[in-house]
């Protein structure tokens, strides 16, 4: 099921990671490579992927591989929103990539959060993933494109702000190429003739929202998709049942090739109570992280974890059941 494990989610993005508490990205850098360096002994062969940067800026790249995060990642990645929220054009996606690979040390880029909403137009989103493949992806090793499904308006996008973005917050509902309901757009018919050429979705999985991935994963397979994102959230995986709904998700996707973001800190854990702080101690990320990869990283067929036994000590800290699903 999980061919690559991504850590965090634009960790220089604030509404993501708090650089009020990590100016330098010193913790983070702490953080992922004892992470990244846990699974290189526990999982050997796993892509690990350094968490999305938005906005693209090398100095970020820079910054995290003068620290020793260069040595324990595998992939550099990317995400970008021309259309909607960065403040530049469409047509200048290969020099922004270009400008990280000049920093990433040889390093593959993916870029694995790329879209546009429909909410001027379905017609004009339809043109924009056109437009994105064309330019991306011979610039990229791997490309996927965010989402599959529109939020349903009546949610709250707690990383946006309704009061003073205006159209911004709500185009964060139309990303998705099918509506919330799963009524395909036009950009439906262009995705589907993409994903033949490699092109993945990017799609979030809901704490208990049994219909909706229900749709998600009719959705994939009606468009032949075979690449997703999706995440599992720290501090999701520490409630009450996580076990019984991740196992559930695990089983609804276990026919693509996923690439799992692992971020969110718990409040009970955080230096600060909220899901966007650095947590205390950063072991507590990395036990977090190889509890995930020994439960759901199996060999096909196996019905056995595929990384043998070490980390027992580890899953007892991340507070899970070590027990591997049949």
């Amino acid at each position: 099921m999980i061919e690559a494990v991504m850590f965090w989610n634009e960790p220089n993005n604030l509404s993501h990671w708090n650089r009020d508490l990590d100016p330098r990205w010193e913790r983070f850098a702490e953080m992922t490579t004892r992470a990244g360096a846990r699974l290189a002994a526990i999982a050997p062969g796993m892509t690990r992927v350094l968490g999305g940067m938005s906005p693209i800026d090398p100095s970020f790249v820079h910054a995290l591989f003068s620290r020793g995060v260069g040595e324990v990642i595998d992939v550099v990645d990317v995400h970008g929103f021309p259309l909607d929220w960065n403040h530049w054009h469409i047509e200048e996606w290969p020099a922004r990539v270009a400008a990280v690979r000049a920093a990433c040390e040889g390093k593959p880029i993916w870029a694995t959060e790329v879209g546009a909403s429909s909410f001027v137009s379905p017609s004009l989103q339809a043109w924009a993933l056109d437009r994105t493949v064309e330019l991306l992806q011979p610039h990229v090793e791997r490309l996927y494109w965010y989402a599959l499904l529109d939020l349903p308006e009546p949610w709250q996008a707690t990383t946006r702000h309704r009061e003073s973005e205006g159209s911004s917050y709500y185009r964060h509902f139309r990303m998705g190429v099918y509506d919330a309901a799963g009524r395909p757009k036009l950009a439906a018919d262009r995705l589907s003739a993409h994903v033949g050429g490699g092109v993945g979705v990017c799609e979030w999985v809901f704490w208990r929202e049994e219909a909706r991935l229900e749709r998600m994963v009719r959705g994939l397979h009606e468009l032949g998709v075979k690449r997703v994102r999706t995440g599992i959230g720290w501090a999701d995986w520490e409630r009450p049942g996580a076990e019984v709904w991740f196992d559930r998700v695990a089983d609804a996707l276990s026919a693509f090739d996923v690439t799992l973001t692992l971020c969110f800190t718990p409040a009970s854990r955080g230096i600060e109570p909220h899901h966007t702080s650095p947590p205390t101690d950063p072991d507590d990320f990395a036990d977090f992280c190889e509890a995930i990869v020994r439960r759901y990283a199996r060999s096909p067929g196996s019905g056995r974890d595929s990384i043998g036994v070490a980390g027992e000590a580890a899953l007892a800290r991340a507070g899970t059941n070590p027990g591997i699903p049949t």
